[in-house]
């Protein structure tokens, strides 16, 4: 049977009709302010390395990945056999492609060879399926890609180390070429200039320049329209004080909301990856807020945005600055000796750490722990892992050595690579070709405050979590102590979610079993933020209970049991079970009866990369 409606040529002037009609000379006019527009941009990026400002460290990113890369075609290249089922594998799907092309040359129905996931928002438009030429495009470019990631994938024989990287950078190569992050193969792309007469290329080349501008040289792509928000004003707003502060932490207590309120506080210890306002967001999202809303005293470390003068504290001095510090003084003010205490990503590995050295010293302060998204075996800690073997630490540790900490730019960048199909090529395409300002969005926002990692914390966390993985071998060394975890008997709340890209819920689940006490594994949906950031009010995602973390992970989903919502409420559950008496809430003025420093959310929280 024929099909009418692709009956026409590659681009017909049916096809063409339907981007619109174009006003030549603005567009001309248009061009010639983006060609302009782009000079700028570029000069923006040379600028500051040509007066010394700014190394280019490309090269030594670029080295990696083609090292990768090369060794994945060496293996398959090395074998003739090899090579010819690689180069079959890949013409069959060509072939295959032309022929079904030539069908709907002819007008014909034909079935496509290649279809994109129907989560992937790429080729949405309706032209990358109805228009012969865009589809093309696509189906060629998901059979060459699908076909690169199975070379990694039936790569039995490459180093796993190696394979790792290659999969990982193979993955940055498919989602960089896709056409739909180019304007002559993007058919709404082709639409927009055309409808707009190229005055939203004029738009995305002027953002292009700013974005360069404000990072000094490399591109910081703005994620969210960051007008919108302000630290201490429409984020961070939980009310509290400033009830201490050291050169490593500001110690943030909250004002109580309740008449009553447990007798054993509680205090959260954030990644200073990242700021720790990611838990006290907008008063809808706050989990800070919510927590003190329930009834509980809340401590919260906010970390200094390190420079400099903070290169040499390692492990042990952000241990002993931060929470072993946070304890002391919670102590004074609340005069209890007994606290619960939450780590998040590397700020729970911190609180890991602590806890087995509290066991060590016998100091028992600390009762019970909640993990969120926290690693502390990293054998399986996924595809950060790509940047950091040997080679690419000792680059981070000169990079360091130059200025006494790791750009909290570099560090975003990375995260961003785990997920670049989500978070770097969308923004590219929609910032600078579409020329559209991002929508407001509060934790993206948030993801783009970065912090400063100091030298000598951020080389023992890579070499010692990630390289060496000594925690859970039983080999670390802080302070005077050689940490065991089996020695951590209290009870702890170990949170994982399920499509985390930065702590693989796997890797939590054998983290659980290295602990010497109860552990109860509980398994949210969605990813690293919005798995832990979930409000039971948005009635959003599930979270999965099972038994004890034994075994593997996957036998463990398999028999688990899933519950709709956030996963807080059971939460505070577990924690009210450890220590169900209350005390008065005028008895939690934050501060006691010394003179808080200031308000909430404090100095060092505002300090900007």
């Amino acid at each position: 049977m024929k099909n009418e409606k692709n009956s026409n040529p590659l681009l017909s002037a049916e096809s063409l009709a339907s981007f619109g009609p174009v006003d030549i000379e603005a567009l001309a006019r248009n061009m010639g302010r983006a060609v302009e527009e782009g000079g700028k941009a570029l000069a923006a990026y040379l600028r500051p390395r040509e007066d010394g400002r700014v190394k280019s460290d490309i090269s030594e990113e670029v080295a990696d990945a083609v090292n990768s890369i090369g060794h994945l075609a060496q293996y398959w290249l090395s074998d003739p056999q090899r090579a010819l089922q690689a180069q079959t594998s890949l013409a069959s799907g060509f072939m295959s492609l032309w022929a079904s092309s030539l069908q709907r040359m002819a007008g014909e129905d034909a079935k496509p060879v290649a279809e994109p996931d129907p989560k992937d928002a790429r080729f949405r438009d309706p032209e990358w399926s109805q228009n012969q030429y865009f589809d093309l495009l696509k189906q060629a470019y998901l059979i060459t890609s699908r076909w690169a990631e199975k070379l990694v994938h039936d790569a039995d024989g490459l180093e796993p180390r190696m394979r790792h990287k290659a999969d990982f950078y193979v993955r940055q190569v498919s989602a960089a070429i896709s056409p739909s992050n180019f304007i002559a193969t993007n058919p709404s792309l082709i639409r927009d200039t055309l409808a707009e007469n190229g005055e939203n290329l004029v738009r995305g080349l002027e953002m292009l320049k700013e974005d360069i501008d404000a990072g000094e040289g490399e591109l910081k792509i703005r994620q969210s329209d960051t007008s919108k928000f302000e630290v201490g004003v429409n984020l961070a707003t939980t009310p509290g004080k400033v009830v201490f502060r050291n050169a490593t932490m500001e110690l943030l207590q909250y004002t109580p909301t309740t008449s009553s309120v447990l007798k054993r506080p509680i205090l959260i210890c954030p990644p200073w990856i990242n700021k720790f306002y990611v838990l006290d967001l907008t008063p809808e999202k706050s989990f800070i807020k919510w927590c003190v809303d329930q009834g509980l005293t809340v401590f919260v470390i906010s970390w200094v945005n390190p420079d400099e003068k903070q290169r040499n504290k390692g492990f042990f001095e952000y241990m002993k600055e931060g929470p072993i510090a946070a304890l002391d003084e919670i102590g004074k003010i609340t005069g209890e000796k007994e606290v619960s205490a939450i780590g998040y990503c590397v700020g729970g590995t911190l609180l890991a750490v602590t806890l087995a050295w509290l066991a060590a010293k016998g100091d028992t302060r600390i009762t019970s722990a909640t993990l969120f998204a926290t690693q502390v075996d990293f054998e399986k800690a996924g595809d950060l892992k790509v940047f950091a073997d040997e080679d690419h630490i000792q680059w981070i540790e000169k990079m360091m050595a130059e200025h006494g900490y790791f750009p909290g730019s570099k560090m975003a960048a990375a995260f961003n690579m785990l997920r670049s199909q989500e978070l770097i090529w969308p923004y590219l395409v929609n910032n600078y070709m579409r020329g559209k300002q991002p929508t407001p969005f509060d934790l993206l926002y948030w993801n783009a405050d970065a912090t400063r990692m100091p030298e000598k914390n951020h080389s023992f966390y890579l070499r010692n979590c990630y390289l060496e993985n000594n925690l859970t071998r039983g080999q670390m060394v802080v302070g005077d102590e050689t940490l065991d975890l089996k020695k951590v008997t209290i009870p702890i709340y170990e949170l994982a979610t399920r499509e985390d890209h930065i702590a693989p819920p796997n890797s939590v689940f054998t983290g659980a079993q290295a602990f010497g006490g109860p552990v109860r594994y509980v398994l949210s949906g969605s990813g690293h933020i919005a798995g832990v950031v979930n409000p039971p009010a948005r009635k959003k995602y599930q979270y999965w209970l099972g038994g004890p973390p034994t075994g593997r992970y996957e036998d463990w989903l398999e028999a688990a049991t899933e519950h709709p919502g956030s996963w807080w409420p059971d939460w505070l559950t577990w924690l009210k079970k450890q220590a169900p008496e209350e005390v008065p809430a005028d008895k939690r003025k934050p501060g006691g009866r010394r003179k808080p420093l200031g308000d909430a959310p404090g100095s060092y929280v505002r300090v900007k990369s």
